[in-house]
């Protein structure tokens, strides 16, 4: 018989808690190791519970999630965290994310939904509920990388503002005018955020986009 999931709750309801407790109670291979009602608490006593999975509320009075994942997390990264929470909105997708969270559900999913997220946390898998899913995808393609933004030509160009070139050199290299290669340079800081030559250099090097 294999070992038990240990897993930890975290929501500041009372009765989303006994429910789950009820989900999980009837799974042979999970075991509710503890529970806490805020992130602060949470926080403060999964070291000692040893939880392998927590479930974990976003918005709770005294420590929401978000905050609550990245201080477990950085103290244990071995932590498995399911978001389980009724927002999926940008303010809290992109940052539970960004935390750290393994997996992304809402709390309409059934119980079944719920312990199959369990048993993939567990074995290093991600879930996330589809219109979570939806908004990070829309939010890649909202965020595009900076270089991706540069057009072919803006791309010729920084490669060879990497390569040390002037603009001079640069419009005799691409049989352009220097008042076109000004264009494309001043496009290129705007995209990449920078201000000079020498931090669009850095860019394209520490992006690995160049090689001497």
């Amino acid at each position: 018989m294999t070992d038990n999931i240990k897993v930890m709750i975290v929501d500041d309801h009372d009765m989303v808690r006994k429910g789950l407790k009820a989900y999980l109670s009837t799974e042979e291979d999970i075991g509710l190791v503890g529970e806490a009602s805020s992130g602060d608490e949470a926080v403060k006593s999964f070291e000692a519970l040893q939880p392998e999975v927590i479930l974990m509320d976003l918005i709770m009075e005294n420590g929401n999630g978000i905050d609550a994942t990245k201080q477990i997390l950085a103290k244990d990264p071995s932590k498995k965290i399911i978001i389980l929470t009724s927002f999926y909105d940008d303010e809290q997708v992109f940052p539970a994310i960004e935390a750290g969270a393994m997996s992304y559900l809402l709390k309409t999913a059934s119980s079944d939904e719920i312990i199959q997220a369990i048993h993939k946390a567990h074995r290093g898998k991600t879930v996330i509920d589809g219109k979570v899913a939806q908004k990070l995808v829309a939010g890649l393609h909202r965020n595009p990388q900076p270089f991706d933004q540069l057009t072919a030509r803006e791309k010729e160009v920084l490669r060879l503002i990497a390569d040390g070139r002037n603009n001079a050199e640069i419009a005799e290299t691409l049989f352009i005018g220097i008042k076109t290669v000004k264009t494309h340079v001043s496009s290129i800081f705007s995209k990449l955020d920078v201000s000079d030559r020498t931090q669009a250099a850095v860019y394209a090097y520490q992006n690995h986009l160049f090689t001497k």
